[in-house]
Order: C-alpha cells, then structure tokens, then sequence
C-alpha cells in the first residue's frame, strides 16, 4: 500500500466519480438490506433501481436545493468531466449521475460520512415516499 495522500480537490472529476460510484452503491445496498431478508436476486433489482443514470438523475434532482455552493462546484465537475455515455443512456442523465457520484467520491474523501448520510438519506425518502 501506498501511504501517499492526494487531497481531493486535487483528483479528475471522473476519479472522484470512480470513488462516489462505489459510496453510493454501497450506500444503496447497505440501505436495502436492512430491508429484510429478501432473495439477492431481488435485492439486485431493487439495487439497480437505485444506480441507474435515469435513477441517479433523478437523486441529484432532490438533493440540488440542499447543496452548498462548493458541493454544487463539484457536482459541475463531475457533470462536465467528459464521461462518456454507454449506448442505452440518455446523455444529459448520465452526465447528472457523473456529477453525483463525484459529489459522493469526494465527501467521502473529504471524511464528511455525516454529510454523505444525510444527502442519501434525502435521496432515499423521497424515492421511497414517491
């Protein structure tokens, strides 16, 4: 392992995204499993419903009012870091789903699980309550 530590303003957008797709993943089905027991096939499903682009959109969509203005400055990066969309998406949602998962990659590189916590929990009320 490499002791070297790189502050997270000083990571590409696309690698904050790389992290924050892992964060909000993990988030996600650490949310759904304690659900309740459920088949892990189902539990994929449920999870997809979550980290699609369309899905991750959809998230950003709720949470925007509640960001600061550095933590709209990153989502903006991640939006125009330059992903490249995968056929069956649309382009403007997977560039929103970049954005959020480099907002969720750097909190979380930034030590703000507090933070990270309460903007999923958000995401999670509000797709659960629609």
């Amino acid at each position: 392992m490499n002791d070297r530590q790189i502050a997270p303003k000083m990571l590409s957008a696309l690698d904050l995204a790389f992290v924050g797709d892992g964060v909000y993943g993990l988030l996600v089905r650490a949310h759904l499993a304690r659900g309740g027991s459920r088949p892990v096939g189902e539990l994929h499903r449920m999870a997809v419903d979550y980290v699609n682009a369309a899905a991750q959109a959809a998230a950003y969509d709720r949470i925007c009012p509640e960001l600061t203005e550095q933590e709209q400055a990153i989502f903006r990066r991640g939006r125009n870091g330059g992903a490249h969309p995968p056929k069956n998406a649309d382009p403007g949602d997977y560039a929103k789903a970049t954005g959020l998962e480099a907002l969720f990659g750097y909190l979380y590189l930034n030590g703000e699980e507090q933070r990270l916590r309460e903007l999923f929990g958000k995401i999670v009320a509000e797709k659960e309550s629609a």
